[in-house]
């Protein structure tokens, strides 16, 4: 393998794969896209269900928050992907972009060119929508762009029930207005996961100045003279050092792009001194600004076999496992979570502040009850969380896990807004047109009744909704990660370009707008090297 290239990509995620495969399009710029992770050659990642294997361990790094100060200590499993794809390859397929005003605040904030207006045509830019194209959305893209192809009739039981508490049906969550409960969109093509990977860099791997290397672990990026020369990498025997002669573009996701700049010698000054880490910037938000959608969830005993429950089961399995294969339909062919929609928990709340997934089954999710009789789950989360957390280094060793700290409910007005979006999941179920289905509420069930209650429940069962973002923020301001062209301030011939840039997390799923993100940074970069 060469010893330079023009860009090293370090991460082969959601932004990664994106990355690689457009800077490559040019065939004179030479591309290098490393990843820690393994190949995504597993069946479960290409079969859409397969979600419900991941957050289980397939393809994790098999990460935990630090305790939850807030939230009686309470350690949570934080799912965070570990293969070609990144979150791509592992998430639930859900294809949401959050709210126009959340990219008009990023604006407002000083982050020129990233109006709601300025993104939508790199949305558009990437989707193969097999439903629309037009304004909103585009045809011809790489990116496969689904409606669910295995919804259940109590889905849209599900969406009468909202109906009944004003909550109204929504075609494209999407499109002109995000209010509104409906199908969610989903990352697949005929019934096959689309993953960034997928859509994006196996088209492009054939072109020979592209390199992609998975199971590479990344020392630290080298910085010679205040610019990115390039990237150490463990070797067998010995670090090995490979050059970069016009960029390096760190995707290496919320979490590991943080870490990655700290090892490097990249953020706080103490904070790296007490671990040993030679200082070359002292940054003190590098791993700062951390958010998370935080989630509650409440669980129903069906009447009958109203979800996929029943397929868990290993003859069950076996015959949705050949029904999927005759004709790519069935409980496999369903991402499990693509029912859900956006509403409101707080009075003159500037739009949906709430976010629905309705799971066709239980425990599907690591962590999750799993009941003997069939059941559904709807999750709720309160979308625009004033906590802050961090990222930090547990020691300079590359190979050790980060200290994850999203510090949930850190300010009192998420915890009250996290239960008022619960309270709202409990009274969707209860409606008249799910009762047929419902039998009754295990989770969190009769007895939680007072605020006390409510609060020692989420201690016991709330979950990350897997949005990390922020801790690599761009700004306008001097204190800031990132100026709005994703260079990071202070060092040249160096970008971040994943979800750890968001000034602010978005009111929804984070992968279609970290894919956006990637297809931004592309023109950006190829821009300022006249490519």
């Amino acid at each position: 393998m060469s010893k330079e290239f023009d860009f090293i990509i370090v991460g082969g995620g959601s932004a990664g794969c994106v990355l690689a495969a457009r800077l490559s399009e040019n065939p004179a710029v030479r591309v290098l896209l490393l990843e820690a992770g393994g190949r995504d050659w597993h069946p479960f990642y290409k079969m859409p269900a397969g979600f419900a294997k991941m957050t289980k361990g397939i393809g994790s790094w098999g990460y935990h928050t630090v305790p939850q100060k807030h939230m009686q200590n309470m350690v949570i499993r934080f799912t965070q992907a570990k293969v070609l794809g990144g979150g791509s390859t592992v998430n639930a397929q859900i294809y949401t972009r959050g709210n126009r005003l959340d990219y008009d605040e990023w604006r407002q904030l000083g982050c020129e060119g990233w109006s709601y207006e300025d993104v939508l045509p790199y949305f558009r830019k990437s989707e193969d929508n097999d439903t629309y194209d037009n304004i909103y959305h585009g045809q011809g893209g790489p990116l496969g762009v689904s409606q669910p192809s295995a919804p259940l009739p109590i889905c849209n039981a599900y969406f009468k029930a909202a109906g009944e508490l004003g909550i109204p049906h929504n075609q494209d969550v999407n499109g002109e207005a995000q209010d509104g409960v409906g199908f969610y969109q989903l990352t697949q093509r005929n019934a096959r996961r689309s993953s960034a990977s997928v859509a994006f860099l196996k088209p492009a791997m054939e072109r020979p100045n592209l390199t992609v290397r998975t199971g590479v672990q990344v020392n630290r990026i080298v910085i010679e003279g205040g610019r990115a020369v390039g990237v150490e990498i463990a070797g067998r025997q010995e670090a090995e050092f490979i050059a970069a002669t016009r960029e390096v573009l760190c995707s290496s996701g919320a979490i590991g792009s943080p870490k990655l700049l700290m090892l490097s010698g990249i953020g706080p000054a103490d904070h790296l001194r007490d671990h040993g880490v030679d200082l070359v910037l002292d940054q003190p938000e590098v791993g700062s600004n951390f958010q998370d959608h935080l989630d509650l969830f409440s669980i129903v005993e069906c009447t009958g076999d109203h979800s996929y429950d029943k397929f868990t089961k290993p003859h069950w399995s076996a015959v949705a496992g050949l029904q999927y294969l005759l004709n790519r339909s069935g409980p496999v062919a369903s991402s499990l979570f693509e029912t859900g929609g956006f509403w409101y928990v707080e009075e003159g709340a500037r739009s949906p502040d709430v976010q629905f997934h309705l799971g066709l089954g239980s425990g599907i999710e690591a962590g999750v009850n799993k009941m003997t009789n069939p059941g559904v789950t709807l999750n709720s989360a309160y979308l625009r969380p004033r906590s802050r957390g961090t990222i930090r280094l547990a020691s300079n060793d590359p190979t050790d896990a980060p200290l994850i700290d999203p510090n949930y409910w850190a300010d009192p007005h998420d915890k009250e807004m996290s239960i008022r979006g619960l309270k709202l999941a409990q009274d969707i179920l209860r409606q008249d047109a799910l009762k047929p289905l419902v039998q009754r509420e295990v989770l969190p069930g009769p007895d939680v009744q007072t605020d006390e209650d409510y609060f020692n429940f989420a201690c016991a069962h709330a979950k990350t909704d897997h949005h990390p973002a922020g801790t690599c923020r761009m700004g306008a301001d001097d204190a800031s990660v990132l100026d709005p062209q994703l260079r990071l301030r202070g060092i040249d011939g160096l970008r971040v370009v994943d979800a750890s840039i968001m000034p602010r997390l978005i009111s929804s799923n984070t992968n279609a707008p970290t894919m956006m993100i990637a297809e931004k940074a592309a023109d950006m970069i190829k821009s300022a090297h006249g490519l």
